[in-house]
């Protein structure tokens, strides 16, 4: 057999070991991931719903006392709960379309060097900590929340004041937050729009915005959909920043009433609970859980609804 014949096939022999490897490596990461979900499910349901047996559905989700370390003690959760999805709810609907816009600038109309610097803004948004972004919400944010406050309740008695420590200021720091991932992800997406369909909108006479809003949002709307998908995500799942700015008290979440999210109330009360206390937090874990998992499905339900229209 000839030299380069062989050499032919021992290529093809090593690129072929190549490739069986890579698979099986990209297999095993793939059973590692389904594994820790259902372990993650498995415990959360194992060490939750116990709890609601033992104190009562009705005690814990419809309940708004919430007192766990009274002599009588109570375990209403649903101020909390409310808190949350009003919070997530005001944040998402803020930060989408500042997202979105931005996300539009960096993809189709800023110039190199303007994209280039509000790109590494957004990256940089990215990198900061959780709890930087609380901090900077007390030391900067509280204090105008606090003017406006004073402001608006000047001379009303009944008012208990927060020091800018409220449902406002925890809304407004969740919307910063997840910024980065709606413009990073909405960037991509807008970005993958093949040229030709802008060039077929130019040729028959649409301007530049008409393009940008007929033609290309509509062509990646699925890509801003995953975006907004993980930005609800982060703000769900987001404790140390609002646990510093949002006041951190059980009360129903009026704008300007300090509050207490899921996550804020398991990160609390988790370094001194114990018993059914120590229960209910596991159960409160639980609703943030089950409250993730529904509104994923919801959204990709509706995403996929709109790829089958199309």
């Amino acid at each position: 057999m000839k030299k380069d014949k062989l050499s032919i096939i021992a290529n093809r022999k090593t690129k072929s070991m190549v490739e069986k490897t890579a698979a099986m490596i990209f297999c095993g990461c793939s059973v590692v991931s389904i594994v820790s979900v259902v372990f993650i499910t498995a415990f959360m349901f194992y060490k939750g719903v116990p709890t609601f047996f033992e104190v009562g559905f009705g005690e814990i989700l419809f309940s708004t006392d919430w007192a766990p370390t009274a002599s009588d003690p109570s375990y209403g959760i649903l101020y909390i709960i409310l808190t949350s999805i009003i919070g997530v709810t005001m944040a998402v609907i803020l930060a989408v379309p500042i997202g979105i816009l931005t996300a539009v600038n960096l993809a189709e109309i800023a110039k190199p060097k303007t994209r280039g610097l509000v790109k590494g803004a957004v990256e940089l948004l990215a990198g900061i900590p959780s709890i930087v972004y609380g901090m900077i919400g007390y030391m900067v944010l509280n204090p105008w929340m606090y003017k406006l406050e004073k402001l608006i309740y000047s001379g009303d008695s009944s008012h208990t004041f927060t020091g800018g420590a409220n449902l406002l200021s925890a809304v407004i720091v969740l919307a910063i937050m997840i910024l980065p991932t709606l413009i990073n992800i909405t960037e991509t997406a807008l970005q993958a729009v093949p040229d030709d369909f802008r060039k077929s909108s130019y040729a028959l006479g649409a301007s530049k915005m008409q393009t940008i809003f007929k033609v290309v949002l509509p062509t990646a709307k699925t890509g801003i959909a995953s975006a907004i998908v993980l930005g609800v995500g982060r703000a769900i799942g987001e404790a140390m920043a609002i646990c510093v700015v949002a006041g951190n008290v059980v009360n129903f979440p009026w704008p300007f009433n300090s509050v207490r999210f899921l996550t804020t109330a398991i990160v609390t009360d988790m370094k001194y609970a114990t018993g059914t206390h120590m229960s209910v937090l596991y159960a409160i874990a639980l609703v943030l859980f089950v409250f993730i998992m529904v509104i994923n499905i919801i959204l990709t339900t509706i995403i996929k609804k709109g790829d089958l229209h199309d």
